[in-house]
């Protein structure tokens, strides 16, 4: 039994919890979140990732926010080092204390910023559990046994999600946002240059695809970005498993969907889809799954001001 189905504390999230005491509050992030996607549309994908980093490392608590300059937090740890977004969630929070100091948490920001970042990017619009509080505690090194690791087996990764009380299933659905945002070329040219420290490309990279990425990326390369979906980057949608089916996948994680039988189909039948609405229904649930994750509710956790501070 995982914690989650132990404590419940899920239950007491809701829709529209700000209803009485910030009813502004959805429309106020979805006001700023409109005019942050016109001034940079690439943090779309950041947001997302960052609500994703969150959930996974002791639960949607907004601790990978939580910044003391000592550099021990999760922000500080090798995984979170290329995570973006920060400056966008206090911008969105200091609007909110404006309206109703101390009420909406950081925890909550973040998983409606995520939902707007979603839906500005030409995907689904869904309605989004709110009541979550803030955690008061960070600790970098958690992030490297709770993050689903990036070059590890798919049974690995779905073994960590299980961990978090999500299926095989949010394990392919989620993938998904890998359609939108970029990565540096550092996160991915082993399996361009160094393959299982063979020196060799990764076999199951389309060779073309191999090939056009050695040209954007030399071994040493630690400043290049590459899009994640190599047709549309900015767009929510089908590309991605279209990408990977057809070996074009950035990443070990991507590719690893293609060696389970349940995650391989999933893939197969988005990348043949002749609409979205499949994959954005999968997708509104599997983020509604992801956002209960031990979260802390009711007289638990805090109420923070500023989101980096603890307090």
């Amino acid at each position: 039994m995982t914690t989650l189905e132990k404590d419940g504390s899920h239950k007491e999230l809701k829709v529209n919890f700000y209803a009485t005491t910030c009813p502004n509050a959805e429309d106020l992030v979805a006001k700023e979140m409109k005019q942050i996607q016109a001034e940079d549309p690439t943090v779309m994908a950041s947001l997302i990732r960052l609500h994703f980093h969150d959930c996974f490392v002791r639960g949607c608590d907004a601790s990978i926010l939580l910044d003391s300059g000592s550099g021990t937090e999760e922000k500080d740890a090798t995984p979170s080092l290329s995570l973006r977004g920060f400056d966008t969630i206090e911008r969105i929070k200091r609007v909110l204390e404006n309206a109703c100091p101390k009420v909406v948490s950081c925890a909550d920001i973040l998983t409606l910023a995520a939902r707007e970042a979603v839906f500005l990017s030409q995907g689904p619009r869904y309605d989004v559990e709110t009541g979550r509080r803030d955690g008061s505690t960070s600790i970098a090194k958690e992030t490297y046994t709770n993050l689903p690791p990036v070059n590890g087996s798919i049974s690995a990764i779905i073994g960590v999600y299980a961990k978090k009380n999500l299926t095989t299933k949010d394990v392919a659905v989620l993938s998904g946002a890998h359609s939108l945002g970029v990565s540096h070329c550092s996160s991915f040219s082993y399996r361009l240059y160094n393959y299982t420290g063979t020196g060799i490309t990764d076999p199951t990279l389309n060779n073309k695809y191999a090939e056009k990425l050695k040209k954007q990326c030399s071994p040493t390369d630690n400043n290049t970005i590459v899009p994640m979906d190599p047709d549309n980057p900015l767009t929510f949608g089908l590309g991605y498993f279209k990408s990977v089916l057809n070996r074009q996948g950035l990443f070990n994680s991507d590719e690893a969907l293609l060696h389970n039988k349940a995650t391989r189909a999933y893939v197969a039948a988005q990348a043949s889809a002749m609409s979205s609405q499949q994959f954005f229904d999968d997708f509104t649930q599997s983020m509604v799954n992801m956002g209960r994750v031990n979260v802390l509710t009711g007289t638990s956790g805090v109420i923070r001001s500023v989101c980096g501070a603890y307090y």
